[in-house]
């Protein structure tokens, strides 16, 4: 059996690994691990949560629908009671509803942003966001177990579990939307109308921000908003080479910047009015300007090693403490959970904010950039500009480089730091970082990442820098390391 359950849960292409028959096996260890004492770390907001609650939820690729009636199946077989979502959903709003189920985790269909050939299980726990890596590892030695001693999963039939209470619908977005309406001013949109589109790219996020705008007299137009399991045939990730419908709507005046989300609708991207991508750097960065400036809030600021470090001069402009995380959210959830956090996000865009639950969100996320572009009076374009003006400049991009031969992963770290370059571009190297992968810091604060890949042959590289220019010398200098590998 050729299942890997990690840290981001299990994805694997439909019909091919991905089946019902592994996706049965793969939620009775998920059933087996949250059953033990050891699974919860005790308790959330004060509030034990309930060991025999959880929540399945799903996104809009194909059969993610009958898969989660099927998780369903088998946690009612292990006792649980079910609250099973009743349409596709946000993974944000899954995991918003375990928390506000007082259920013990949560599981969401959803291969998130990858291509449509792939579907996948997130695993959510009690506080609202991803599994802790620890009560992964359980599910991981579950599922091995299992299939040592030959255990197939137990399984109760649809109808009975639902005739005895332990399958029940519910609608997901409800909850979630009364939430998300704490968190944003609604009052401030509603004093400067705006002229949006939000492009769902055929994901979860359908529908949600469009709905939470009624009444506010923004005009929306929500494309790629109906049923596509296959998503037009991309990646439903917004990220500029996939946005080409996004721009065309822009261009033809169906609103005067854009909002889009990907395919489970944890992560943002956006367009101004001039067709231009603002990535989730610069959202990020704009946020916090916000929150600080506008609203007065404090708090720690946390973001990944591979995101911009304009949330730096910030932070230190505000007197903020910044903390660098490795990739992944679940690294900055671990910062929510412990301390008073203002805003913490990454690169790929998930990013989450003061007062709502440690999970990236895209719906919440284009809300409060259309609450910044209102209360501003300006438009997004000039928010960017202005932005860079002031802590800019800032020039980004990233590649994932194939090695010719596999690595160490290790060995190409202390490579890295052993050989690491004097200057790049005429800017002498200051500080080295080994956070995740190796990070090289000049002098004008820009930087080069290189993290090796742990499971494949791939040197992944990011560069921001003050100028293209140097943005790509640092890029330069990781295709010839990637071509050094012999």
């Amino acid at each position: 059996m050729t299942i890997s359950f990690g840290t981001d849960g299990w994805r694997a292409v439909i019909s091919d690994t991905f089946t019902f028959n592994n996706l049965r096996l793969v939620t009775q260890a998920i059933a087996d691990a949250v059953a033990t004492e050891t699974w919860s770390n005790g308790s959330t907001n004060g509030q034990v949560p309930d060991y025999k609650k959880m929540v399945v939820g799903f996104d809009t690729r194909f059969l993610s629908d009958r898969y989660a009636n099927d998780v369903a199946r088998v946690l009612a077989g292990n006792g649980f009671t079910v609250y099973l979502s009743q349409a596709d959903a946000p993974t944000p709003a899954i995991s918003f509803a375990v928390k506000h189920f007082n259920a013990v985790a949560g599981i969401m269909i959803t291969a998130s942003h990858n291509a449509p050939r792939y579907n996948g299980i997130k695993l959510k726990s009690a506080f609202g966001g991803s599994a802790l890596p620890e009560q992964c590892r359980k599910v991981e030695v579950f599922l091995n177990d299992n299939e040592a001693q030959a255990r197939g999963p137990n399984l109760m039939d649809y109808q009975q579990a639902k005739n005895l209470n332990l399958i029940q619908k519910f609608n997901p977005i409800l909850p979630y939307n009364e939430h998300i309406s704490k968190l944003i001013d609604f009052d401030i949109i509603a004093d400067n109308p705006q002229r949006i589109v939000v492009d769902s790219m055929y994901g979860s996020g359908r529908g949600v921000i469009r709905t939470l705008l009624q009444g506010c007299g923004t005009e929306v137009t929500e494309i790629r908003g109906e049923m596509n399991p296959g998503f037009g045939g991309i990646h439903p990730e917004p990220i500029t080479r996939y946005l080409g419908a996004l721009a065309g709507a822009i261009s033809t005046g169906l609103g005067s910047f854009g909002i889009a989300t990907d395919g489970d609708a944890d992560r943002i991207g956006a367009m101004d009015e001039r067709g231009n991508f603002v990535d989730p750097h610069k959202i990020m960065a704009l946020a916090l300007k916000y929150l600080v400036e506008k609203k007065n809030l404090s708090g720690s600021v946390v973001r990944t090693v591979s995101t911009t470090r304009m949330i730096d001069r910030l932070a230190k402009k505000h007197g903020l403490t910044v903390h660098e995380t490795p990739v992944g959210f679940n690294h900055i959830a671990d910062y929510m959970l412990k301390e008073d956090v203002l805003i913490g996000g990454e690169e790929s865009g998930g990013i989450s904010f003061k007062g709502h639950i440690p999970e990236g969100d895209g719906p919440a996320m284009g809300l409060l950039l259309l609450e910044i572009v209102a209360e501003s009076g300006v438009t997004l374009y000039e928010l960017v500009e202005n932005l860079l003006a002031e802590v800019g400049p800032a020039e980004y991009e990233r590649k994932d480089l194939r090695l010719k031969l596999p690595v160490s992963k290790q060995k190409m770290v202390e490579r890295l730091t052993h050989d690491a370059p004097k200057t790049i571009g005429g800017e002498s190297l200051e500080t080295i970082s080994t956070t995740d992968g190796v990070k090289y810091i000049f002098t004008d604060d820009s930087w080069l990442l290189i993290r090796p890949s742990g499971t494949e042959p791939v040197l992944r590289v990011y560069a921001e820098g003050r100028t293209k220019e140097m943005v790509k010398a640092m890029i330069k200098f990781g295709e010839q390391i990637a071509e050094s590998v012999r």
